[in-house]
């Protein structure tokens, strides 16, 4: 399927129901790091209030949901394209995955192209926290990518590096008004689903967020993750992510 094949009549037709939860990462930080820098609460509140006046505008669409929710479609220029975002003043997008094992594992490999980009910079000498959430959604706008009519495609969907044909589909699927993809994750090694957020209005406002906290352990032998509740742990040595082909170039040792 060329991208010309791509008009909004054929996406709209093939549009499917998208719902339930979706995971997303987030580093465990929030306001504690604003907790070092003042000696009160009406400190930290006055901080607070200084760097939020600093920050773009909430969009109109997500005024009502949680800062954890907006805050993918907040920022703008966006500084490098991703696989449905182009960089620059594009649209955003709430990158998010069917399973915080899958959510885990992009997040995963994101923080290992920083590393490797940077070959200078030694690992952390400690585990790094983060925290797993899970967002409910819904959507009659849908486009699934693992199903007929896309899923004979999958090749261009799971390209490592090339994201062109990508943001072209991200491009229809905003013109014929569909605010939700779904497809498999590249970084997952069970290569489950991802679900990429078009529009902000498809995010439930009012919800209890399911969450989990995971510790990160960088090293030279790959990455080890722990859930603290419920208890499980993943692996990710240094073969996990060689379908990508900057992995092959990676130097661990540092």
């Amino acid at each position: 399927m060329s991208s010309i094949t791509w008009t909004r009549a054929a996406l709209s037709s093939s549009a499917v129901r998208l719902a339930g939860a979706c995971w997303r990462v987030v580093e465990s930080q929030s306001r504690g790091s604003t907790l070092k820098l003042t000696d009160t609460l009406d400190e930290q509140l006055a901080l607070e209030r200084i760097i939020e006046a600093t920050k773009p505008p909430v969009p109109e669409a997500a005024h009502n949901l949680h800062y954890l929710l907006f805050t993918p479609f907040r920022y703008s220029p966006y500084p490098v394209a991703s696989r449905f975002r182009r960089a620059g003043l594009s649209p955003g997008v709430f990158y998010s995955s069917e399973h915080s094992e899958t959510a885990i594992a992009e997040t995963i490999f994101f923080r290992l192209l920083f590393f490797f980009e940077s070959p200078d910079t030694p690992w952390p000498k400690n585990a790094v926290d983060f925290r797993a959430f899970a967002a409910d959604f819904d959507t009659a706008r849908g486009a699934d990518l693992t199903q007929p009519p896309f899923a004979s495609h999958r090749a261009q969907w799971t390209e490592p590096v090339d994201y062109t044909y990508c943001l072209a589909f991200a491009d229809a699927a905003r013109d014929a008004g569909l605010q939700a993809i779904r497809y498999e994750s590249v970084r997952d090694p069970q290569h489950r689903a991802n679900v990429a957020l078009l529009d902000p209005a498809v995010l439930t406002p009012a919800q209890k967020f399911t969450e989990e906290t995971w510790i990160l352990h960088f090293g030279s032998t790959g990455v080890r993750a722990i859930c603290e509740n419920p208890r499980r742990s993943l692996a990710f040595d240094r073969t996990t992510f060689a379908s990508d082909p900057r992995s092959a170039c990676w130097r661990w040792e540092r």
